[in-house]
């Protein structure tokens, strides 16, 4: 996702505007909407809590929409002539990380695509806020007679993350078997009296859920979820730390149409049956790039001091040479040190590498580093 500014009548809301006010959010124009940056504890307090009990996160300002068509295969094949994942054999309750790409392998944007458990010809796809208009201009753009886009924009999206989540959701849908449900498994449920699709994913790095709602009943569940023990609201400020120390790419940042998933290091989003077959957009220059590898790569960096690296920061050789840019960068309050994402080219890519980031000037020493920064908690049933 980017934000970036724009004029005061363009800003949007999200249907938890008001509780984030009333929250003592500070606020800030994200992608187009008021967003909450953090609340009174702090992006620190924020971040930390996300780790180690449960965070709730408004991320309504992400686009939600649905495929649909005669039956899966149908669906499914015509969004592969804009994806490089395997999407016909998708199974039924499951859901897949994929890319929209141009037709020169450079990522539109990242998304989820999800088929839902008990509705043939029908795909779920969550996109950032920031490309939304151009994903589904894309889509409709592309898509064949008989093929149907369906924005659901009278839908709200809440993330509840971290190691106590499985528990909080459990207490409230008690013999839904949310507890259960597997990493990157998707399906409707009843919370207490909401209505929910509930996938078992997130962008943090931490075990947690993804809850699509009607938007008119968001506020009465987020005000719900807010009384468990162990759940707090969380700005977009722990959101970006979270997902830096996760390693999970940001687009604007690590993603955009001049990157291709293979230098992204996403190439295991891309299954066996497409790197084969291809029949993507791009697909030569992304199969060269899995056959050779790719001219440049994304990589962990760890600075030798305290200063952080951020985002447009030089990367040199150690005998000074440009080689690459920082994407994103900061502390990670985690792991307790500076941390960054970027590009170098492959051959200063291997792990341990000696590079330095040039800050106001001044070359200051790091290495390539592997990620995740943090370890991912993932749910594995």
């Amino acid at each position: 996702m980017t934000g970036g500014p724009m004029s005061e009548d363009a800003i949007l809301e999200t249907p938890l505007h008001a509780l984030h006010k009333e929250l003592g959010a500070r606020m800030a124009p994200f992608a187009g909407y008021d967003m909450p940056i953090q609340y009174p504890s702090g992006i620190l307090a924020e971040h930390l809590h996300t780790r180690s009990r449960v965070g709730l996160f408004d991320v309504s300002h992400m686009g939600q929409a649905l495929l649909e068509g005669a039956d899966h295969v149908s669906v499914a094949t015509f969004l592969e002539t804009l994806c490089p994942a395997d999407i016909v054999n998708l199974a039924p309750g499951r859901q897949r990380y994929t890319q929209l790409l141009n037709e020169g392998g450079g990522i539109v944007d990242d998304l989820m695509v999800t088929r839902p458990p008990s509705a043939d010809g029908v795909l779920r796809l969550v996109v950032n806020a920031s490309r939304k208009a151009v994903d589904l201009a894309l889509i409709r753009e592309r898509r064949p007679e008989g093929v149907r886009l369906t924005p659901l924009g009278e839908a709200a999206l809440i993330a509840v993350q971290g190691p106590l989540a499985a528990a909080t959701l459990a207490r409230l849908a008690p013999g839904q078997g949310l507890e259960a449900l597997p990493f990157m498994g998707a399906r409707p449920a009843r919370i207490a009296e909401f209505e929910t699709f509930v996938s078992r994913s997130g962008y943090t790095g931490e075990d947690g859920y993804e809850i699509s709602l009607p938007a008119a009943q968001a506020q009465m569940f987020a005000r719900l979820l807010l009384t468990q023990p162990d759940v707090s609201p969380i700005g977009l400020g722990a959101r970006d730390s979270l997902r830096l120390e996760a390693g999970l790419c940001l687009y604007g940042h690590e993603l955009d149409e001049t990157v291709d998933p293979v230098e992204a290091a996403l190439a295991w989003s891309i299954q066996k049956r497409r790197r084969i077959e291809g029949g993507f957009p791009g697909a030569e220059r992304i199969q060269d790039a899995l056959a050779k590898g790719p001219k440049r790569q994304r990589v962990g960096l760890r600075p030798d001091g305290r200063a952080p690296a951020r985002e447009g920061t030089e990367i040199v050789s150690t005998d000074g040479a440009p080689i690459g840019a920082v994407t994103s960068g900061g502390f990670g309050p985690s792991v307790g040190a500076a941390i960054a994402m970027g590009f170098v080219q492959r051959d200063y890519a291997g792990l341990g590498t000696p590079v330095a980031l040039v800050v106001r000037g001044k070359p200051l020493s790091a290495r390539i580093a592997a990620m995740p920064f943090h370890p991912h908690a993932y749910y594995r049933s």
